[in-house]
């Protein structure tokens, strides 16, 4: 009897111990995991994840080690004080926020409007925007969208500036080198002031114009759900005039793609993300523009003033002419890759400095000690995510590949790049340049650029919800540093 309770207490030993070795394979790792995932109160971007270098030489000042002799910080990077052609001020409130088709809604303004009032500018001069925080609590600031600013002005809170707090301002100065359409917006607790209303559209004409072709700028946002354009509910009527041409500039400003097609005229897609198409032909295709993204279509209105509408979803449409009803949608899909007339690049992509990868996937893990199922870059959750370092002069290609299930638009900050190829076919049509690429789940984008813009620069999915979901890495130059801090007193939270 003795025995068999010695046996019998012994197997409880070992089955005790079999299960706290079981446990502890199980909830060390998940420990680990978990504080692993942590993310200081305070931390800089520039120390961050991990370097990747792409195959190019790894110098003894590169990003993150501040302090250090040749090292350049970020707010030095900023256009030289003088005289401004273009000078705006902007007063950000929060509040209940009357739309202009008198839509009342929570959300934010710009000097009392949303979205905010169009900045226009002709190329080559000097634009200056002071921001005002009147009211809202979190702070703001404003990123000028697709437009290569000197970093300093990038308006990225923790990285090239703190945010502006109530009561606060900031002033932004950037020379207007490039012609097209753009647009601003907070960045700065970015996914709910956007969606809220912090944003307008940014326009820069050519020295010589438009050659008397009308210039109408479409801002689409979803405001709680329903689509406008700039803030109006439903068809908008614009002018033009019977036998004239229009360029119509969409801006899309939500977090997913919007389909774009013309009733009664075809069009000619002039630009993409504010560059010109070489060689743009007439289409009746539908146009997708990714979130963020913008297209410039031109349109011949017909001689006898029959409608024209600007399709914008099938929610609502941009109008000319005569009242006409709206258009289905064409079955076509213009495709950038193929549309337009080649032209020689400024640059040898073959002969690239640095080569880089930008997988996407997703998994369950923790971020900042929250489990879930969040994003990951090249295998690897937030924050142990690449930080790709770059050279001025460098030239650069990137391979995304998209195997997430979603799609992703893709927003590189301070540069534009061109895409080469998509699933390994090579563009045959005008260089396809972007800042916001519409990434597939599925598919694969080979791009390319020029690093000739130093600083600290996000490189990001533009569904701004995703971002804070751990989808977000950046660009960082050799020797470029930064004073901000993301997280601190100024509550910087650039996502």
């Amino acid at each position: 009897m003795l025995r068999a309770r010695r046996r019998w207490r012994t197997r409880v030993r070992r089955r005790t111990l079999v299960a706290l070795v079981a446990a502890l394979a199980v909830v060390v790792p998940i420990a680990w995991m978990w504080a692993d995932s942590l993310v200081p109160a305070t931390y800089s971007v520039a120390d961050m994840g991990t370097p990747d270098f792409g195959g190019g030489p790894v110098g003894p000042d590169h990003a993150g080690m501040a302090g250090m002799a040749g090292t350049t910080s970020v707010d030095r990077l900023r256009e030289p004080p003088g005289p401004a052609d273009v000078d705006v001020t902007l007063v950000a409130r929060g509040g209940r926020v009357t739309l202009p088709s008198g839509r009342v809604v929570d959300g934010f303004t710009l000097n009392g409007t949303t979205p905010g009032p169009e900045i226009r500018a002709v190329q080559g001069q000097l634009v200056q925007v002071r921001l005002v925080n009147e009211n809202v609590a979190e702070g703001v600031t404003l990123h000028w969208h697709g437009y290569d600013v000197p970093a300093g002005d990038d308006g990225v809170a923790g990285v090239t500036q703190d945010a502006v707090r109530p009561g606060g301002s900031f002033v932004y100065r950037f020379r207007a080198g490039q012609a097209g359409t753009y647009w601003y917006h907070s960045h700065q607790v970015a996914d709910p002031q956007v969606q809220g209303g912090l944003f307008g559209a940014l326009v820069v004409t050519p020295t010589d114009g438009l050659g008397g072709t009308g210039d109408v700028t479409a801002v689409t946002h979803l405001y709680q759900g329903r689509r406008t354009v700039n803030g109006l509910d439903g068809d908008v009527a614009a002018p033009g005039a019977p036998g004239t041409r229009v360029r119509v500039r969409v801006v899309n400003t939500d977090n997913g793609p919007v389909q774009v097609w013309v009733g009664g005229a075809p069009y000619r897609l002039a630009a993409i993300d504010g560059t010109d198409v070489t060689g743009p032909t007439p289409t009746s295709d539908a146009l997708n523009v990714t979130a963020g993204a913008r297209a410039d279509l031109e349109i011949d209105l017909p001689a006898d003033g029959a409608g024209v509408r600007v399709e914008l979803g099938g929610a609502s449409a941009v109008t000319f002419g005569r009242p006409a009803a709206p258009t289905p949608r064409p079955r076509g899909e213009l495709d950038p890759l193929r549309y337009g007339s080649p032209a020689a690049l400024p640059f040898d992509p073959a002969a690239a400095d640095r080569r880089f990868d930008y997988v996407i996937g997703r998994r369950l893990g923790f971020l900042d000690g929250t489990p879930g199922l969040f994003w990951t870059i090249n295998g690897h959750l937030w924050p142990d995510v690449p930080m790709f370092v770059v050279r001025e002069g460098d030239v650069v290609r990137m391979h995304i590949d998209n195997r997430s299930g979603q799609l992703h638009p893709m927003h590189l900050h301070g540069h534009h790049a061109v895409v080469l190829a998509r699933d390994g076919v090579p563009a045959t049509g005008s260089p396809w340049w972007v800042d916001s690429l519409d990434a597939q789940d599925g598919h694969t984008y080979d791009v390319a650029f020029v690093a000739d813009n130093p600083g600290l620069w996000m490189d990001h999915c533009h569904n701004l919800t995703h971002p804070a979901e751990g989808l977000m890495a950046h660009l960082m130059y050799e020797g470029v540093t930064t004073p901000y801090r993301v997280g601190g007193d100024p509550h910087n939270d650039p996502e």
